[in-house]
């Protein structure tokens, strides 16, 4: 049986998207900014930024994998979907649902620049800076955790848990 232990309620994310969306808005303001989420994790993150952010957007997605049904990064990045839309002279946000390792997203920082974008972001609900094996550029951050397996608001563990409206430590695993 999964124990889940709540340590970011839903009334506490919807609160500080608010923040996060107004923030982006007003740093964004007449871009027409690029935001790419991170599948599979940041959907939800995502769509819930761009309907409070309320300005005019166009959304891509990549996917990328460094963990498969573990708890830890493996270290090896490999991207299992590619971007669509043309990056070049854009205005890019990078949406991410939690940075740890920050080898993932280190990885994807780069893949971006090569496409030479006339700026590029990185904006994460959830960060893990105890996990640092990388050091990456945050430029809105929603929350700093502890050093714990989290799931909800997108995140999963082995596909479960992604239904969760609230962010909760995964406190058993069967």
């Amino acid at each position: 049986m999964d124990k889940l232990k709540v340590i970011i309620t839903r009334e506490e994310i919807a609160k500080r998207i608010a923040e996060l969306a107004a923030e982006i808005r007003r740093d964004y303001k007449d871009k027409n900014p690029l935001l790419i989420g991170v599948l599979k994790g940041s959907f939800v993150f995502l769509s819930d930024l761009v309907r409070t952010m309320n300005v005019p957007v166009e959304i891509d997605f990549t996917r990328l994998s460094s963990y498969g049904a573990c708890t830890k990064t493996s270290g090896k990045i490999k991207v299992l979907k590619r971007l669509e839309i043309p990056i070049k002279g854009r205005h890019v946000l990078v949406v991410e649902d939690i940075v740890d390792s920050g080898l993932t997203v280190s990885f994807l920082l780069d893949y971006v620049k090569l496409r030479k974008p006339a700026s590029l972001k990185l904006c994460t609900l959830f960060d893990k800076p105890s996990r640092r094996k990388i050091e990456v550029p945050i430029d809105y951050r929603g929350f700093t955790i502890p050093d714990v397996f989290v799931v909800g608001y997108g995140l999963d563990y082995n596909q479960q848990f992604r239904y969760l409206p609230d962010l909760c430590i995964l406190e058993e695993r069967n």
